[in-house]
């Protein structure tokens, strides 16, 4: 069965994870399509839009600006596949970042689910409505937290136990809030690059200092 649920979203029902596999075999180094699979349900999603790009790239840059302005190692793996085929479980967010785990996978190349562990923090960006809940993948892979930015809002989930429960404030990034996530990337549109990003360090080091 096939539900088309949108031009950029199509989502298979009762997909095999070997089917799962060889379509990411198949992609290859590409970035597109985007794969998700949660238990025999498999979401394609092409093309991104402008606008999710440009909020995908603007998170990441706040936490890189975080991350230097507080001192932090973080090791950052962009829209990496996080997959387990004994959890039927497979994802790829908009961002990645190991922070407090970031030792653990100094050097490498990509994290392996199957050794390493999850990411601590991955973000969402939902400038389209979603089809297929992606909240429940992200639990069972074990991502301690997830950004999610949905009707021009962010939304911070943090894992307690086997689900997720809204904070308004990062429990990986404490005094990070959703309200102020979204205050900076709403100002991204009135500003240039550079003003902006000096905005951001200004508000890091605020974090910081209080």
């Amino acid at each position: 069965m096939v539900t088309v649920q949108s031009e950029q979203r199509v989502v298979l029902r009762r997909a095999s994870w070997e089917t799962y596999e060889r379509l990411l075999a198949e992609r290859g180094d590409d970035r597109m399509p985007i794969y998700a699979y949660d238990r025999g349900r498999l979401e394609i999603l092409a093309p991104l839009l402008p606008e999710h790009e440009q909020l995908r790239f603007n998170t990441e840059l706040v936490v890189s600006a975080l991350a230097e302005e507080w001192g932090l190692d973080i090791a950052g793996f962009g829209s990496t596949t996080l997959r387990r085929e004994d959890l039927e479980a497979g994802v790829e967010p908009d961002a990645c970042f190991y922070i407090q785990s970031e030792p653990l996978v100094r050097g490498r190349r990509g994290p392996d689910l199957s050794v390493d562990p999850p990411p601590d923090l991955a973000i969402e960006i939902d400038v389209t409505s979603a089809s297929l809940d992606k909240l429940p993948i992200y639990a069972r892979l074990g991502v301690s937290e997830v950004w999610r930015y949905v009707r021009q809002r962010f939304e911070i989930w943090v894992l307690e136990g086997d689900a997720y429960r809204k904070s308004e404030e990062s429990r990986v990034l404490p005094g990070v809030t959703a309200e102020a996530l979204t205050d900076l990337l709403e100002r991204r549109r009135g500003l240039g690059s550079t003003g902006w990003l000096r905005r951001v360090r200004e508000w890091a080091r605020g974090l910081a200092e209080g």
